[in-house]
């Protein structure tokens, strides 16, 4: 096999020449510089209006070109500003590129998500809801099925017993989730919609007042468990704010819950796997997640389901998070 070959500053600056040629074969060209913030695609800021992005191999090609695909149909449907793609094309053969137009801002990690910025965070969970499931899917868009939460559950467990011994976090936590809990926050049938399904930091742009301003990097978006973006906004900005935003955007507390569990349990086994030496992640980026996803919010108790209640991502359910709250 033909090994990819590896972008270079000296690739970037000739492609971005081609791409923003001014008529002068002298002129510097704009700046170019890398993104110290990672993802699958080499990235690189070209002046202060332009992101370059090249795909790294073939399947990252596919990705991307799903990815611009995928950007047109959902961006009538959300508030918040997905990259624009100004030129496209390869950069080797069978490797892609798209320069996309830069949202201002930086990310949730250097900014704090506002109280109206949690509106615009429940209107991206409305908008994705919006966003037709199948023509997605017919654009490529793979469908995922959720995970088991009993399963993460156990996982969790026993990392935490291993984050205890280092002394970075409580192992009796855990005990808030119970197998019965986990069994009553099973993903519910019927409840697929389009998720981003990478909604980490620093694919959160938000502005200096606290407004989330855009989405990067779709590439992972899948149909599946509306839960796991809500997971995703927990780790970046906080549970608190997540419940909140997911409860404006008409999610019910099964749902809520079920995302908070999720990224409790997530965090809990990244940093336990950071601490073994199978994470390169940066540790400090793995403690702030776990704090996030562990701030205490009033929508904690598991135990008063109904057992016959109606689709709780149906905004006609009844069920409200504070309803629950002690």
């Amino acid at each position: 096999m033909t090994q990819a070959p590896t972008p270079t500053a000296d690739t970037v600056r000739r492609l971005v020449r081609t791409l923003l040629k001014d008529g002068s074969d002298t002129a510097p060209g704009p700046e170019i510089r890398p993104v110290a913030e990672g993802g699958e695609h080499s990235t690189w800021w070209v002046g202060a209006r332009h992101v370059l992005r090249l795909a790294s191999d073939r399947e990252a090609a596919e990705r991307q070109r799903r990815e611009l695909r995928l950007r047109e149909l959902i961006r009538p449907h959300l508030p918040v500003a997905v990259p624009a793609s100004v030129a496209r094309g390869e950069w080797a053969p069978g490797l892609t590129y798209t320069l996309d137009t830069r949202i201002t801002g930086g990310s949730a990690g250097e900014h704090d998500v506002s109280a109206v910025g949690e509106d615009d965070l429940a209107g991206l969970f409305t908008g994705l809801r919006e966003v037709p499931a199948r023509q997605a899917q017919n654009l490529g868009v793979p469908r995922t099925a959720p995970r088991s939460l009993e399963a993460l559950r156990r996982m969790a467990v026993h990392a935490a017993e291993r984050l205890g011994t280092a002394d970075e976090f409580d192992p009796a936590r855990m005990a808030q989730l119970t197998a019965p809990a986990a069994a009553q926050l099973a993903a519910q049938p019927g409840t697929a919609v389009l998720i981003h399904h990478d909604l980490k930091g620093e694919h959160l742009v938000v502005s200096a007042d606290g407004r989330v301003r855009g989405v990067l990097d779709w590439t992972g978006a899948v149909v599946g468990d509306p839960a796991e973006d809500i997971a995703g906004v927990a780790v970046a900005v906080g549970s608190p704010a997540a419940v909140r935003a997911a409860t404006l955007a008409g999610y019910g507390a099964r749902p809520c819950l079920r995302g908070l569990w999720l990224a409790r349990c997530d965090t809990v086994i990244r940093l336990a796997a950071r601490l073994d030496g199978r994470d390169g992640s940066p540790l400090p980026l793995l403690r702030s997640q776990l704090r996030h996803a562990w701030e205490a919010i009033l929508l904690e108790r598991v135990t008063e389901f109904r057992e016959d209640a109606v689709d709780p991502a149906d905004p006609a359910d009844p069920a409200d998070p504070a309803d629950t709250a002690e």
